[in-house]
């Protein structure tokens, strides 16, 4: 959540930091705000849009070569323009920005207070301004250093000084930061998004760690003003990667992207002559997983989702009992696990606050910490004992769609890992392969409905709430289609498993509440024509997906989208590809922001 750019270098910096900040307007930020050295510190922010901050700013007062920027997800304090980032002190001689929590900034804030400082907003961030005015002397890493000893909770910080205007400070604890080493330049973010346009090559700060940077050169250390020696990454994939290439929306392009993010997710990874898998990132403990006795899967949201159809995975086909958490609840209970327990880790950003809470839990009980990330470099990247990269390029829409059909993608690959270590056979890890490498041309037969499912769209984009309904594999289908709906269009949806509705849920149908199924022909398909039943027999009108071919199911519901036929386990990667074009066609007949939605952050980093 929020987003941080930082320029220091032989450029202008205003136009480096815009351009940052509009490629990280995907984060979801309510306000935004800016702050440049030249002959003393010039300002501006502004509530809304980036284009509203644009409009208030003099190119001619900020024409220096070195500066930070914010866009801002409100935690303390509404989003006004004084709760914007930059803040400052008293004195106006530091500037800071800073994603995070200060867990302690109350304490802090009446002991400044009553030392005479005078606090203009509602944030915590305020407070790390105040605090480097009372610490500094005459070097700002000096009060840089004092400050965070203090500071209890996350942050990721970019600095600077008036009175120090060659340096730049960067700090990081628990909310990520990425130093783009560029030519006599370097550009500081905390998404390396922002960073793509001017260098590929990156420097991953890890918690603890400080950055004191120039035009020329930088230092790291930590808080001990110990030195650390960092390796410069490459960033992997392109500036194009991260454009809309012709479509109206990130969203739909990253639909569309799904027939190639599953190939790049499994390439290199199947050998289906022996129904065996291969994951480099996972080969330095195989020895270690064929004790594994329990799997825990922390994750959040969508991950989530994609963990509960894991979940049922690993325990039809590998035969080991497993669990899927919410990462926000994992460490508040206790757990059970042990050295015989591999939690894995899922989450497209891999800084997800609480998904790293969980795992470094985990860590601390002993368990085998493995993750499912898509950013390299990222925190949980770096702190899992091992894992795999869902290798599907930058997701810049809000609502994740192709991220989650990666993940399950690559949990099926865990299930034959792990079931060939057990009692899977060959044949049936060759079928699995076999199918998993058949879905891409699959995806391309869902993408073409895209025309019907926006006409279907037409007939129910004015609905209040709508009930999103599926069985075993495609419970977590229907829960991710509810989410979808909710997150893009704001209307009400909830997700059931088919059987639970009439416990309660079916006293809301009527003729104007709609019903969707996931209802492909599988072992529970009888089963849910048994519940669409029931819907209809209460005037709901009901949308039905279910497998190509299928005549039966069309003479009962209202509408219907087909996905080809796979392996019931597969399904949910092809059966929320429509409900994903559903969800994106409602929004846009409601006018909503389909990429940016209000309220939500890409990448949630605080609690």
């Amino acid at each position: 959540m929020c987003g941080i750019v930082a320029y220091i270098g032989k450029n202008k910096a205003l136009p480096i930091l815009l351009d940052g900040l509009k490629r990280l307007e995907y984060r979801g930020y309510d306000s935004a705000g800016i702050a440049v050295l030249n002959s003393g510190v010039h300002s501006i922010k502004s509530v809304g849009k980036i284009k509203a901050l644009e409009e208030k700013l003099d190119s001619k007062k900020f024409s220096g070569k070195i500066g930070i920027a914010h866009t801002r997800w409100a935690t303390h304090g509404e989003p006004t323009e004084i709760n914007a980032h930059p803040h400052s002190g008293d004195q106006g001689k530091f500037w800071v920005v800073h994603n995070g929590i200060i867990e302690n900034y109350r304490t802090l804030k009446d002991k400044l207070i009553q030392k005479g400082h005078n606090f203009k907003s509602q944030t915590d961030t305020e407070v790390i301004a105040h605090l480097l005015e009372d610490f500094y002397k005459d070097n700002i890493t000096d009060a840089l250093i004092s400050t965070l000893k203090l500071l209890k909770g996350t942050y990721g910080l970019a600095v600077i000084c008036k009175d120090e205007p060659d340096k730049l400070l960067v700090a990081r604890n628990g909310s990520p930061l990425v130093i783009g080493v560029g030519q006599d330049e370097t550009i500081i973010a905390s998404d390396v998004s922002a960073l793509i346009r001017h260098t590929r090559q990156v420097i991953y700060l890890d918690d603890g760690e400080i950055a004191e940077i120039d035009q020329n050169n930088f230092r790291i250390i930590n808080i001990q003003e110990k030195e650390i020696k960092k390796t410069v990454e490459e960033i992997e994939w392109s500036l194009e990667q991260a454009e809309k290439s012709g479509y109206p929306h990130f969203m739909l392009k990253e639909i569309n992207e799904q027939p190639e993010s599953i190939i790049n997710s499994i390439r290199g990874r199947t050998i289906i002559k022996d129904g065996k898998v291969k994951l480099g990132g996972l080969e330095t403990i195989m020895n270690i997983t064929r004790f594994i006795e329990k799997i825990s899967i922390v994750a959040c949201g969508t991950a989530k989702h994609a963990g509960m159809v894991g979940q049922l995975m690993l325990e039809e086909y590998a035969n080991l009992e497993t669990s899927v958490e919410f990462a926000s609840e994992f460490r508040y209970r206790k757990p059970i696990i042990d050295q015989k327990t591999a939690v894995i880790a899922v989450s497209q950003s891999g800084e997800t606050a609480d998904t790293l809470a969980a795992m470094r839990e985990a860590k601390t009980k002993g368990a085998l910490t493995l993750g499912i990330v898509n950013a390299v470099g990222s925190t949980i990247a770096r702190e899992t004992d091992a894992g795999v990269y869902n290798h599907i390029g930058p997701e810049i829409a809000v609502a994740s769609t192709k991220a989650f059909t990666s993940q399950v993608a690559i949990l099926a690959l865990f299930t034959v890992l792990f079931g060939r270590q057990r009692q899977m056979s060959m044949v049936m890890g060759r079928r699995i392969l076999g199918e998993l490498n058949a879905l891409p041309d699959k995806i391309k037969f869902v993408v073409k409905q895209n025309n019907k499912i926006k006409k279907i769209a037409k007939k129910y984009y004015k609905s209040n709430n709508i009930l999103y309904m599926g069985r075993k594999y495609n419970y977590p289908t229907a829960i991710e289609g509810a989410l979808k709906l909710k997150e893009l269009s704001y209307i009400h949806a909830e997700g059931l498993p088919s059987g639970e509705m009439k416990h309660g849920s079916i006293a809301m149908i009527d003729k104007d509440f709609p019903s969707v199924f996931i209802a492909p022909e599988d072992s529970v398909y009888e089963k849910n024509l048994s519940n669409i039943e029931e819907i209809k027999a209460r005037s709901g009108p009901v949308i039905a997906v279910t497998t190509e071919g299928n005549k039966e199911l069309k003479k009962l519901v209202d509408e219907i989208f087909y996905i080809p036929k796979t392996l019931e386990m597969l399904t949910p990667i092809l059966a929320t590809i429509p409900l994903q074009l559903f969800a994106y066609h409602m929004a846009l007949l409601n006018n909503k922001d389909v990429d940016k939605p209000r309220n939500l952050a890409k990448s949630v980093t605080v609690e």
